[in-house]
């Protein structure tokens, strides 16, 4: 199970950790905490040598109730620490945090390799086009509506199937236009309740059937601190945990706030393989 990134092939038999590195001002964690070059390339730099496969960098919050943010904007925020991440640590594999179409070919031009798109091509016709032009890595994340009116779209019959449905039809089309490399997340925090999020945790291993890595992202969500009556910043412990529980359950990525612990997860694991 192998992901083509600038032509490094990247094997996903032993999970893999993605960085999370948001460039904005608003994101529910550490928004504004790398707003200046300085933090950025101090936060990369941190999260590489702590055993980062990826580096996931996003320029639109996409916490519940976000504010809309303009193409023209997002890629302001992007281009620059692109250009600079790629200049400063140019074996990093660069992760795009878009649903734009624009916004993916401009970074991947620049020096990125895997788009990361949160509306798996639901909010861009032009989407999956694009990628199968650019021919890099595509994550298809589970997502209701926008990420201004998500939550109120949380509603299923059956929402393990009706997301595998969702899946099946996304690769299939996916696969029709000729990309190769997909990578499925379920959206934990997307258009789902607290007993939705931890309903599709307990069930993870069901969407193996569609034969595609699982990255999940959990890190300090509100299934996490709302369950344990804190806040973020105290959801670190309760992230590790059901990080594990990913990994036992499939996940090959996890995307996380937190390299270090997330590395080690995934050490404790491979020992049990």
């Amino acid at each position: 199970m192998t992901i083509n990134c600038n032509g490094k092939l990247i094997d996903l038999s032993s999970p893999k950790v993605m960085g999370i590195l948001n460039v904005t001002p608003n994101s529910f964690f550490d928004g504004g905490k790398h707003s200046d070059e300085k933090a950025i390339l101090t936060q990369v730099e941190k999260m590489l040598l702590e055993g980062a496969t990826f580096i996931d960098i996003g320029g639109y919050s996409s916490k519940p109730s976000a504010k809309f943010v303009s193409e023209d904007e997002e890629l302001q925020r992007l281009l620059p620490v692109v250009q600079k991440v790629v200049q400063e640590f140019p074996d990093a594999i660069i992760s795009i945090d878009t649903f734009r179409s624009k916004v993916a070919k401009e970074t991947i031009e620049i020096g990125a390799a895997i788009i990361n798109d949160i509306s798996a091509g639901n909010l861009d016709d032009k989407m999956f086009q694009t990628i199968a032009q650019l021919q890099v890595p595509y994550i298809m994340m589970h997502m209701k509506g926008t990420p201004q009116n998500m939550q109120t779209l949380a509603q299923y019959e059956n929402i393990v199937k009706e997301m595998v449905f969702y899946f099946s039809e996304k690769v299939a089309h996916a696969r029709s236009l000729g990309i190769n490399d997909l990578i499925i997340d379920p959206g934990f925090g997307f258009a789902k309740t607290v007993e939705q999020n931890f309903e599709v945790l307990s069930k993870l291993e069901l969407f193996q059937m569609l034969e595609l890595p699982l990255l999940t992202g959990v890190s300090r969500k509100s299934m996490i601190y709302k369950t344990l009556e804190t806040t973020a910043e105290f959801a670190l412990n309760g992230t590790t945990s059901l990080n594990t529980i990913s990994l036992l359950k499939g996940a090959k990525i996890l995307r996380v706030h937190d390299v270090k612990e997330a590395v080690e997860c995934v050490k404790l694991y491979n020992q049990l393989t």
